[in-house]
């Protein structure tokens, strides 16, 4: 057992650095399932059934789990032994999310009935202000299963070309038709299922035509274009499997840049502290620019009312441009009630800032989720969130939204449990990740746990495990249970703090499972980073259990 020293003051203080070491449970269930201290396969093939709840487990299967970890020095030739048992719950093999289920769910039904996987300013690679445009944040995007690409076309320098970037910003632009040849290349690569582009247009007629060229020469037959001049219904994703979709106000003339006459009224900087920040935290500035400077200058896609009447609002514009449009979008005049009518005989996409939203779920509740049952609701953060923060989701998924935008620089879904009991044992891997006095210049970490649900209000909860002190390997032991009224919306939340007595507490991980997609018993959980990147080692060993 090795250890390890810090330094205090003129003093060295040595802590012991223990190793990895089964919990009481998992070493009952190892006797209760082994025989003669070996687990052979018939006896892992028997626990995937009574403890995993993996019905069509087969002894083949467990043979070949156990014989992947034959490369282990613990490990008994027979089978599993106690220390390379627990080895194997604690491994990547055994993750809380199977990576063998695949699409599970009927994928037949109109795209409007499916939550939509949605990037919002999908080519920026960091702030809103002063980052770069690039493909490069795309393609991680694809990479990850974002289904919904946004791009802001305008036009270029020299007005003879289309470049993307966000406009009267100091973001640096990139052309349209690098973006267009890596959604080609990398739209598939994580998911058969349809990508939608949404383009907001800020360009002249003639650049219209030519974004029609570009966008039928990269992509082809892939492209799905209707025919016609508004869908009744969307298709399905599986009729739109390998498809590139694109979505945008129908075109017209162009119209120079103009203030945006809503203020927003939020500017007051959130109060929310510490661990309770896991939607993203406001910031009153950032260097280069203020919030109120670019708050003005905010041009989202719906921002500009318009009539929906095509013949009015498109007489000078490219037609092919128009012909390449498969979901139209726009907000009518009118109002709220105007914006939220549904239409028997077209479908449509209407766009919402997250404060839009809010105010509309106080006093139309009932006709956002009317209006969702047909057509398709977009949410995009709101302006001041110059540092690419995120919003809570659950607002617009509670009332049907399918495309929730999030900003992909920090963090898929084309998606009657009662309770759900969590068993938080350990964790393990900070101490490979982290520099030995990244938590504390004096001592080992003393790490704690919060383990709750994000859903609807009524299930909207957070519990924390006792905090453990000068701890590397730190073992809670702790069973939550969370009763559940809407589990098909309900995310499980799982952080980790270390404690500090005189400054903020610091981070440690995260990570945010779908209720109804998790795996039934003991499962190794990965957190992730702030920014949503996994961590090499640090993972938790939990357990999952439903009533």
């Amino acid at each position: 057992m090795s250890k390890q020293t810090y330094r205090v003051c003129c003093c060295s203080r040595r802590f012991k650095l223990g190793q990895s070491e089964a919990p009481p449970e998992i070493k009952a269930l190892f006797e209760h399932y082994s025989e003669n201290n070996v687990m052979n396969a018939a006896h892992l093939q028997r626990f995937f059934k009574e403890v995993q709840k993996q019905e069509k487990a087969t002894e083949e299967e467990a043979q070949a789990i156990i014989d992947g970890f034959q490369h282990l020095n613990i490990f008994h030739r027979k089978g599993f032994n106690l220390e390379s048992f627990f080895k194997y719950l604690f491994s990547d093999s055994n993750p809380p999310l199977s990576p063998s289920l695949g699409v599970h769910h009927d994928m037949t039904a109109p795209l409007s009935h499916y939550y939509v996987f949605t990037g919002h300013n999908s080519y920026l690679t960091g702030n809103q202000l002063s980052s770069d445009c690039s493909d490069a944040p795309i393609i991680t995007a694809l990479q990850r299963g974002v289904r919904v690409i946004e791009l802001d076309i305008w036009p270029n320098s020299t007005k003879d070309g289309v470049d993307v970037l966000h406009g009267r910003t100091l973001t640096t632009p990139v052309e349209l038709i690098k973006c267009l040849r890596s959604i080609k290349q990398y739209a598939f690569v994580a998911s058969e299922y349809p990508v939608v582009i949404t383009l907001e247009d800020h360009l002249t007629p003639d650049l219209q035509a030519k974004v029609a060229e570009m966008v039928t020469q990269t992509f082809g037959d892939i492209l799905f274009c209707p025919g016609s001049e508004a869908l009744k219904e969307f298709p399905s994703p599986e009729s739109l499997k390998k498809r590139i979709i694109i979505s945008t106000k129908p075109p017209k003339e162009y119209l120079q840049a103009k203030e945006v006459k809503e203020k927003e009224d939020d500017l007051q900087k959130e109060k929310a502290s510490g661990d309770e920040e896991a939607w993203g935290k406001e910031v009153p500035s950032l260097k280069g620019g203020t919030i109120a400077d670019y708050k003005d200058n905010e041009d989202e896609e719906d921002d500009d009312e318009e009539e929906l009447d095509e013949d009015k609002s498109n007489q000078n514009s490219a037609s092919e441009y128009r012909r390449l449009i498969a979901i139209h979008a726009g907000k009518p005049k009118g109002g709220l009630e105007e914006c939220l009518k549904v239409d028997p005989d077209r479908v449509r996409r209407l766009s919402l800032s997250e404060q839009q939203l809010e105010k509309a779920a106080e006093t139309h509740g009932k006709d956002i989720v009317r209006f969702t049952q047909r057509n398709l609701l977009r949410v995009y953060p709101k302006g001041t969130r110059i540092t690419s923060s995120n919003y809570n989701p659950l607002i617009g998924w509670m009332h049907g939204a399918q495309m929730v935008a999030f900003n992909m620089q920090v963090c898929a879904l084309f998606d009657f449990l009662e309770s759900l009991k969590v068993t938080t044992y350990m964790g393990e891997g900070w101490y490979n990740d982290f520099k030995h006095t990244h938590f504390d210049q004096f001592s080992p970490p003393d790490f704690y746990a919060r383990v709750g649900i994000a859903g609807v209000v009524a299930d909207t909860i957070m519990k924390k495990t006792k905090t453990l002190e000068d701890n590397w390997l730190p073992s809670w032991n702790e069973v939550f249970e969370f009763p559940l009224t809407v589990p098909e919306l309900a995310l499980l939340r799982i952080e980790v703090h270390e404690y500090d007595m005189s400054e903020k507490d610091d981070f440690g991980g995260q990570t945010c499972l779908p209720v109804s997609e998790l795996s039934y018993g003991i499962r190794a959980v990965p957190l992730y980073s702030r920014k949503g990147e996994k961590y090499n080692h640090v993972k938790l060993l939990m357990r999952f259990e439903f009533y």
